[in-house]
């Protein structure tokens, strides 16, 4: 018996080749800001620009994709969960107004195949590169016993930085104020045990054609999340709009309600109009596939707006222009209201994981 490394399954020569694969890629998001380039034990990030700030203020946040990698390794196609990584973690920054700086990532596999981990990697690092956030450090694990050789996770966390008095949040919000809602390309990284098991009732496999989704039922699914980061900077940046964007909503775990109601100030409401959109294709499929009702996924599913911003009446069409020149189709969805109301049993929710906000409810059918 071989009492090693290797005999124990790790391969660290695949682990060296994999870091040389992803090297390149990773190196494009690097700007002069970070410091003594690739492969340290610590990645380094000059913040001297910070002394500029009056008050600066560090925003952080991490995460995962979740279940859809299940699907990633089901096709063996794994250049779009990077993607989906990086806006999983960097639109969470900009929801407080912040700018992303940099960000780290974390891969658990089973085997290292160099080429499978350099292809997740050049995705987070194109995603960075269109988020303006620099990959300045990561790590991959070789788990053997613990994940089979095909079987991998992924997670990641950013840092970014925002002025004190720039900070977005429920305390800028007013009566009056327009809820926009902006876009998603798709199921996102959400909700996905949900679709596997969907599918699994169905008999459905990933490798299925659907007419109804033009394709690979599994390619379908794989559609990676929009990137909301860099157009949104640009509309908090742009002069002419100064102070009209009041918070931010990533719609994410927990779906459209329970999201929106965390960036609402306590005792305000929102009725959300389901008129304004019709869910994508992929949400009514899969709800057809289930024998269920597009209403019964809104707390698990985006179905169709990945981010609602909460903007000044006066603002509300220049901003929706705005993203909408930005590439991200915008439309209103809801007014704020401060007037006084009972909530109880009239459908509403009120905050969400562990913020006391506001109130939303959706109402009326969704456009065909």
């Amino acid at each position: 018996m071989t009492n090693s490394y290797a005999a124990a399954g790790v391969d660290t020569r695949a682990g060296d080749l994999a870091v040389e694969l992803m090297k390149s890629a990773v190196s494009r998001t690097h700007g002069p800001n970070v410091v003594g380039g690739f492969g340290g034990f610590a990645g380094l990030f000059d913040v001297s620009a910070l002394k500029s700030f009056r008050k600066p203020l560090l925003a952080t946040s991490t995460d995962g994709v979740g279940t859809k990698v299940a699907i990633a390794q089901a096709l063996d196609k794994h250049d779009t969960i990077g993607q989906d990584l990086v806006g999983m973690v960097v639109d969470d920054i900009v929801v407080v107004g912040a700018r992303p700086l940099f960000m780290t990532d974390y891969i658990a596999c089973g085997k290292v195949v160099p080429s499978r981990i350099a292809e997740i990697v050049a995705g987070i690092a194109r995603a960075c590169s269109d988020t303006g956030t620099a990959l300045v450090g990561g790590e991959t694990a070789e788990h053997p016993g613990l994940l089979g050789p095909d079987d991998y996770d992924v997670a990641g966390a950013a840092t970014g930085a925002v002025e004190a008095d720039a900070l977005l949040g429920p305390e800028r919000v007013v009566d009056g104020d327009v809820v926009l809602a902006l876009e998603s390309s798709g199921l996102h990284s959400n909700g996905f045990s949900l679709v596997r098991h969907i599918l699994s009732g169905a008999s459905i496999a990933y490798t299925s054609t659907s007419d109804e989704l033009g394709g690979l039922v599994g390619e379908a699914l794989l559609e990676p999340t929009r990137l909301y980061t860099s157009p949104l900077l640009r509309v908090l940046d742009d002069a002419t709009l100064a102070g009209a964007v009041h918070s931010l909503s990533h719609v994410t775990g927990g779906g459209i309600a329970a999201n929106l109601a965390r960036v609402l100030p306590r005792g305000s409401w929102v009725e959300v109009d389901r008129s304004t959109w019709s869910p994508l294709p992929v949400f009514r499929v899969l709800g057809a596939w289930a024998g269920t009702t597009l209403e019964s996924a809104e707390g698990t599913w985006n179905l169709g707006i990945g981010m609602f911003a909460v903007v000044s009446y006066a603002s509300a069409a220049a901003v929706s222009a705005a993203l909408v020149a930005d590439g991200i189709r915008t439309w209103p969805v809801g007014v704020v209201s401060t007037a006084v109301r009972d909530f109880a049993g009239a459908g509403f929710e009120q905050g969400a994981k562990g913020v006391d906000g506001g109130a939303v409810r959706l109402v009326g059918a969704y456009a065909s």
